[in-house]
């Protein structure tokens, strides 16, 4: 074997070994949300969510690695088939992703988790298809066309089992208002993916004719604790000393009181901004608190502060009530690096590595 077919096997390997890589980031997604979903565990819902963000930078990534691999070896026959199919399902990994963060979220919004014949038939329902995608992405991470066709099969069977569950749904003295309800829904998610796709096309049309990428996202991050004196202020601190350019960071408190005076000692020693004097959480509006992509309750359960939060807002809980008892300066610089390091791992998780 030459040297040039030495690396373009080495490279072609490389890239299969990233979906691969891909394909199980993306069932344990998938997991990860129904277990949230059936048990009502909402921190592992939020975490799934969060979580999608490596998925997409790694979407990325194995899209620029293949178009290089194209530009390199200009590939032909079997690899350049490869390569094309490697695409399409970077794709459909990424969308599966999508799909694991939707049932997180809805998860998360629902009052109670699923009961009796409803639970059973969402177990069924998701054994089946945990079967499909991990035997789909066996099938093309080992070429094994024999698997794949063997698993298409499969996607009759689950298509007639849903239309029995559908049917047993309906088979209620609310018919119609559920059948009603559950058109418009499908309606309403159809016209969504129709706006997001039209916003991809737009952004893909700049790209062409001016060369200019979609700008990085900034997330819009809130920071709350009980007074919002000392720990919700500290990490908006943090996050706007290191990485100003990635959120929009704001701070509340439950029952707001004075900045302790030993955190005004500090921030002006270190030239620390934050957003002011102490916020109630109840002065949010509704409208503030959706655009918030993560909140971040440092001193108790998020949901001690938001019973219900908005669909596309996520929960973190750092639990730093005892690093509170703040006796001196030592103390306040230990709890400001405590802090800082899970500002980084946020930023980090949302923005990728080398976040500014």
């Amino acid at each position: 074997m030459s040297h040039l077919e030495e690396r373009l096997e080495h490279d072609i390997n490389k890239i299969r070994t990233q979906v691969a890589d891909q394909s199980q980031e993306v069932i344990r997604a998938v997991k990860d949300a129904v277990h949230a979903l059936q048990t009502g565990n909402k921190p592992l819902a939020y975490s799934t969510v969060l979580q999608d963000h490596p998925i997409n930078r790694k979407m990325r990534e194995i899209d620029r690695i293949c178009h290089r691999f194209i530009a390199v070896h200009l590939p032909s026959a079997g690899h350049l088939r490869l390569l094309s199919a490697v695409i399409r399902v970077n794709i459909e990994l990424e969308r599966i992703g999508d799909y694991a963060v939707t049932i997180a979220r809805e998860g998360v919004q629902m009052s109670a988790p699923p009961t009796d014949a409803m639970a059973r038939e969402l177990e069924r329902m998701f054994g089946q298809t945990e079967q499909m995608l991990e035997q789909a992405c066996k099938a093309f991470n080992e070429l094994d066309a024999d698997l794949a066709r063997t698993t298409i099969l499969l996607a009759s069977q689950m298509e007639s089992n849903l239309d029995a569950l559908y049917a047993e749904m309906m088979s209620n003295d609310q018919q119609e208002r559920v059948k009603d309800t559950f058109a418009m829904f499908v309606v309403f998610n159809q016209l969504k993916r129709v706006a997001d796709q039209s916003k991809n096309l737009c952004e893909e049309t700049v790209f062409a004719v001016t060369g200019q990428q979609k700008q990085p996202k900034v997330y819009g991050i809130l920071f709350v604790d009980e007074s919002n004196g000392l720990l919700s202020k500290l990490a908006e601190a943090a996050a706007r000393n290191s990485f100003p350019e990635s959120g929009s960071y704001r701070s509340a408190g439950r029952s707001p009181a004075p900045l302790d005076s030993k955190l005004t000692d500090m921030l002006q020693q270190r030239g620390l901004q934050i957003s002011g004097d102490s916020t109630a959480i109840s002065d949010l509006t509704p409208h503030e608190l959706g655009e918030q992509a993560v909140v971040v309750s440092l001193d108790a359960p998020a949901d001690s502060y938001f019973p219900s939060l908005p669909f596309h807002t996520s929960a973190q809980e750092w639990d730093l009530a005892a690093a509170a008892a703040v006796q001196n300066e030592q103390d306040m610089e230990a709890l400001y690096r405590e802090i800082a390091v899970r500002v980084k791992d946020l930023i980090e998780l949302l923005r990728g590595e080398g976040a500014a």
